[in-house]
Order: structure tokens, then sequence, then C-alpha cells
């Protein structure tokens, strides 16, 4: 079992930056590949970025590639996802997620695991 925190959300003008965080419970964090996954308002759930078990491969979606980056810390069980030069268009609650394997996984219907979200603005 594990459990998901997300922290790090706020309200930042168009072309700033964030770095959400998200803390998992659990011995076997480096175990679990993980992405980050988010939804706006009126919208269905896309994927953000993934991140393999070991931090060695990353995956991102076309619309935030060269902007975000997903990172881990698998000595203090975290992920992260920097947000740079932020648009109106980013705005959503960001979710982390976890899947017990140790590829990179990008569906969101293959993860076990979600936290609870944060929410993301992004004012124009």
């Amino acid at each position: 079992q594990v459990q998901l925190v997300e922290s790090g959300g706020g309200l930042v003008q168009a072309g700033g930056s964030l770095r959400l965080s998200c803390a998992a419970s659990g011995r076997t964090f480096s175990s679990y590949a993980m992405g980050w996954f988010r939804q706006a308002p009126g919208k269905e759930r896309e994927f953000v970025a993934a991140i393999n078990w070991s931090g060695g491969y990353t995956y991102y979606a076309d619309s935030v590639k060269g902007r975000f980056t997903i990172s881990r810390d698998n000595v203090n069980n975290r992920v992260y996802l920097q947000m740079n030069s932020l648009k109106p268009e980013d705005t959503a609650v960001y979710y982390c997620a976890a899947k017990y394997t140790r590829t990179v996984v990008t569906s969101e219907e293959r993860y076990e695991y979600w936290g609870q979200g944060t929410q993301v603005t992004v004012s124009s």
C-alpha cells in the first residue's frame, strides 16, 4: 500500500514557476513508477509526466515538454514536478500516481495509487 500526498500548488502569473512535490509512504518507494496527471475544470484527467523507478527514464506530454521536469528522490520518498514558463492553460488540479513496476507508465488506467491533488492556477 502506498499513500501519496501532493503539495506546492498555488496561484502564479503566466510565465512563472512552481514546484510540486509528492510525498509517498512505504518502504518500497523505489519499486514504483511515478506519474503526474492533471484535470482542468470540465475536462478529463490527462497525463503530464512520468518517471521510472530509478529516475533514469522520463516521459512528457507534448503540451509540457521543455517546460516541465519530473524527478524523484528515492531516499526521501518524493517525486517532484518542476513547472516553468507556466501558461493559463496549465491551470488544473495536479495529481501524482504510483504503479508497482520498474518501467515508465503513461496510461492513467495502469496506475494503482493516487494522491488527493493540488490546485495550480495560472493567471494571465
